[in-house]
């Protein structure tokens, strides 16, 4: 067993003779897309662990981040937001979610307060409703697994507009709890920390004290490339933009030590995906100014996933129409 694997920390019991039990599980945070998801799992962990972005559909991925209090772990997957596909991309991502929500112990369903209910958040409660919900006799509707309601941005309301908002997302479902937040600001996170720890069942540390992330090197990086051209680029960023790690090769022992200098680096080869010609030099910049952007960006965050000092070597593909072509999706990790 690795330390990336679950049971491979220290053996903390379940039960402590000097305390309440240890608790621990899955949570899904689901959502549709845009609604603060990968925000507020960085804002309960304290750390960057998905990428957080003003644009819709940023996570392709189900990335987990692993919460550790003293009396809890709690594994917090990031979903991809649920929508009506347009692409085979669309349809797979939609997958990973339902894939995400067959084995978890709670829901955190995020419902963003500067937004009105639509029926994107219907159809999605629909869609909890026929995996977790049962139906007694009298018609009443029961949640087989706690299904926390998270208000998100929280920070644009007044009070009386934020009473009514979570008024109208109780008459939405019959939520286990409904807890607001701000995940920009701060407000209520420890409350929000509280409510999803106080809802899991008891169980086992699963992770060491110091893991964030299930994530293996290449995907923390390939996913480190995509938020930071996210971030350089914004609306003039093609939407079918896709990264891949190739390899990361390091250098052999003593290359470090080359002259004296330490000159010797991890070589980091990324592929970066487009759908068209046209759209290769919207990523490169002009005299590749975007490129250079990306890794003077990531120098620290890539040094510290490798181990050590890396060069970031990126070069812009053409991978047509890949959102719609099984085999391409495949090679790209979907």
């Amino acid at each position: 067993m690795t330390e990336n694997e679950p049971g491979a920390a220290s053996d903390r019991n379940t039960h402590s003779e000097n305390g309440p039990a240890y608790r621990s599980g899955f949570v899904a945070v689901v959502g549709r897309p845009n609604v603060g998801k990968s925000t507020l799992i960085n804002a309960l962990i304290g750390t960057h662990v998905a990428i957080a972005s003003s644009r819709p559909e940023t996570t392709r991925k189900a990335i987990r981040g692993i919460l550790t209090t003293d009396g809890a772990q709690l594994v917090l997957v990031d979903t991809p937001g649920i929508h009506r596909p347009r692409t085979l991309l669309g349809q797979r991502l939609n997958d990973i979610v339902d894939d995400s929500l067959s084995e978890v112990d709670e829901i955190a369903v995020l419902l963003p307060a500067d937004q009105e209910i639509g029926p994107g958040d219907r159809r999605i409660i629909a869609r909890l409703r026929s995996q977790f919900a049962r139906t007694s006799g009298d018609g009443a509707v029961a949640w087989r697994i706690p299904l926390i309601a998270i208000v998100t941005k929280i920070d644009g309301l007044t009070r009386e507009q934020l009473i009514s908002k979570m008024t109208q997302i109780d008459e939405l479902a019959n939520f286990t709890e409904i807890v607001p937040v701000s995940a920009l600001t701060g407000d209520n996170l420890d409350e929000v920390r509280k409510v999803l720890i106080g809802h899991m069942p008891q169980g086992p540390q699963m992770y060491p004290d110091d893991q964030v992330s299930e994530e293996r090197p290449k995907e923390s990086i390939a996913e480190l490339v995509r938020g930071a051209f996210l971030e350089e680029l914004d609306d003039e960023l093609p939407h079918s933009l896709a990264v891949v790690v190739d390899s990361i090769d390091y250098p052999d022992a003593g290359d470090g030590e080359r002259g004296g200098t330490g000159s010797a680096k991890a070589q980091v080869a990324v592929s970066i995906y487009v759908e068209r010609d046209s759209q290769k030099p919207i990523i490169i910049g002009r005299r590749a100014e975007h490129l250079v952007f990306v890794k003077k960006k990531l120098r620290t965050p890539v040094n510290r996933i490798v181990g050590c000092k890396a060069h970031l070597d990126l070069h812009v593909k053409v991978a047509k129409e890949w959102q719609s072509d099984p085999k391409q999706l495949e090679r790209l990790g979907f």
